[in-house]
């Protein structure tokens, strides 16, 4: 089955080259210049990814994430967000909105293509039927779910595939660099503070349910699940 790609770009050139991109993969293209048609396509078309400038008209792109992760049919949308924005509250705004992952304007075709792969192929292994449990959480894979002494944390497709990754190997230390090659894929061009940014946002949905310290920071190292509180 045909891959669907809805882009949200306003800028033809912008949306000229994520066509060049996504056809090249040979994905199929829809897209819309503003915030109403994309939403009118995702009420009436399958998509499978989402692409999505954070300056739209009729709406900021922030504003149609957050629509569609209020929406049961595409809560779980995988989303990259587009944006000329390099802070890190910037980028932290966009992830907080719901956007999976995040690429700074200008970018090439290629690392398009990286991210897209590796967001579609994290959102195709909740397909596989598997539970974890490390310490008090148990994550389901297929309901794309955690839970803690079975209260639910709200997570985001990257957060979520940290997560689990890291519960697959519950008490080993990864790099910044190593969780990048795992989760995000080889030759995916992302900053390394990235993963910084997704591991804070781990810790705060935890931290309401008491397990933010299962994610621990092990100085000049990395980051590692624990099986225990402290």
């Amino acid at each position: 089955m045909t891959t669907r790609i809805l882009a949200v770009e306003d800028e033809s050139h912008i949306r000229d080259l994520i066509r060049f991109a996504i056809e090249r993969e040979d994905h199929e293209l829809l897209d819309a210049s503003n915030t109403i048609d994309a939403w009118r396509l995702l009420q009436t078309e399958s998509v499978d990814c989402a692409i999505v400038d954070w300056m739209l008209p009729g709406g900021s792109g922030i504003e149609l994430v957050r629509k569609i992760r209020n929406e049961d049919r595409t809560a779980r949308l995988p989303i990259i967000m587009i944006t000329a924005r390099t802070e890190q509250r910037d980028i932290a705004a966009g992830l907080d909105a719901g956007a999976d992952d995040y690429l700074t304007k200008p970018f090439s075709p290629r690392e398009l293509q990286a991210r897209i792969r590796a967001l579609l192929r994290r959102s195709r292994d909740f397909d596989r039927d598997e539970g974890l449990d490390v310490g008090p959480m148990h994550i389901d894979i297929t309901g794309h779910r955690v839970t803690v002494d079975g209260v639910e944390v709200a997570l985001g497709h990257t957060e979520f595939s940290l997560i689990a990754f890291l519960a697959r190997h519950p008490q080993r230390v990864f790099s910044r660099s190593q969780l990048l090659d795992q989760v995000w894929g080889h030759n995916t061009f992302i900053e390394e503070r990235t993963v910084d940014v997704h591991v804070l946002r781990i810790r705060k949905a935890l931290k309401p349910v008491g397990a933010d310290g299962l994610l621990q920071t092990v100085r000049g190292a990395g980051y590692r699940l624990a099986e225990a509180l402290p």
